[in-house]
């Protein structure tokens, strides 16, 4: 109990020094470089703004305020919301407040949620064959040392770990989707509710091609781990004890060698869960990802930080997850 509360407390206090490090980046960082309040307040506006309007933005933003009180105005609207004062009219942006997009006049916070099922459902999809197919090559390659499995699993990993995943998908999709249409093209989604047949069907082609990266370096960590816990003491005794092999690899030799899995797993589910960029941009997929490259395109500020707002926060909650995890898969933790 202790140990849960001592990493809940870490994740909290993380998730303040996480919001600052992203004003900073996006506030302060450009003020240090010689930004002025109008020159942070065109990025609101959009490129078409006149001098006027700039001005407007920047003073109804707070930009002439010192750094701190914008920090915490910023900071509390996230939980309380914030009303902003266009001129004629005044837009409410409720809570959670995670930006106001000046170009499109609407809050940033419903266009996550309207974008983030589909990213939840590539991330959640791959994660579950990346993480079966690469820790199940590992183990089988760990034990059968040196054989053919070994030699050829390993040597597709290093393929499925050099090969970038905008060429995996596109030849996916060339061959797989159009030549021989075994899968959905791209910019196919049907929402879960609406099918779940449907919707492993147009994601099938997505999940494989971000699997078949991410479990290749699962397959060669998992191999090594396997190789280095298989050879400890406590292996040698368990086998002494007469306990059958399948019990010997996968409650004593697979478990030690979990934590390192965990670690690059919550990294890589959280990082996913802030958008998978390169995937959702090959597969035409309206996610984060592609929310957050056009959100760059367009210069529209309010929204980049918005999904880097939730990316951390994802990335700190899945870290989150894999300490405690670590108490399950490893008791010394706990000590």
């Amino acid at each position: 109990m202790t140990y849960i509360l001592r990493r809940l407390i870490a994740a909290a206090v993380l998730l303040v020094v996480v919001s600052m490090v992203v004003f900073a980046i996006f506030y302060l960082f450009p003020r240090w470089a010689g930004a002025t309040p109008e020159t942070l307040a065109t990025r609101y506006v959009g490129r078409s703004a006149t001098a006027a309007t700039v001005k407007e933005t920047a003073k109804s933003l707070g930009f002439y305020d010192p750094v701190w009180l914008q920090y915490w105005h910023w900071l509390k609207a996230v939980f309380v919301g914030q009303d902003y004062d266009m001129g004629a009219e005044v837009e409410h942006c409720p809570a959670p407040c995670l930006g106001f997009s000046f170009q499109s006049k609407t809050p940033v916070w419903p266009d996550i949620v309207d974008r983030a099922p589909v990213t939840f459902s590539l991330a959640a999809g791959a994660s579950i064959l990346w993480l079966f197919a690469g820790v199940a090559t590992g183990v089988v390659s760990a034990l059968r040392r040196g054989s053919f499995f070994d030699r050829a699993a390993m040597s597709i990993a290093l393929g499925g770990v050099s090969l970038p995943i905008f060429f995996t998908g596109l030849i996916g999709l060339a061959f797989f989707s159009y030549r021989i249409p075994l899968f959905a093209a791209g910019g196919s989604y049907t929402p879960i509710t609406h099918n779940p047949f449907a919707w492993a069907y147009d994601l099938l082609l997505p999940w494989i091609t971000l699997a078949f990266l991410f479990s290749a370096q699962y397959a060669r960590l998992t191999r090594a781990g396997m190789l280095e816990t298989m050879n400890e003491d406590y292996i040698r005794t368990a086998r002494a004890k007469g306990l059958p092999e399948r019990t010997v690899v996968v409650r004593h030799g697979l478990r030690g060698a979990l934590t390192p899995i965990l670690t690059i797993f919550g990294l890589d589910l959280g990082l996913l869960l802030g958008g998978a960029v390169l995937t959702e941009k090959t597969f035409s997929l309206n996610g984060l990802g592609k929310y957050t490259v056009d959100a760059i395109d367009n210069q529209d500020l309010p929204r980049i930080l918005g999904v880097t707002l939730v990316a951390a926060f994802f990335i700190v909650m899945s870290n989150l997850v894999v300490d405690l995890l670590y108490a399950v898969v490893d008791p010394r933790v706990r000590r």
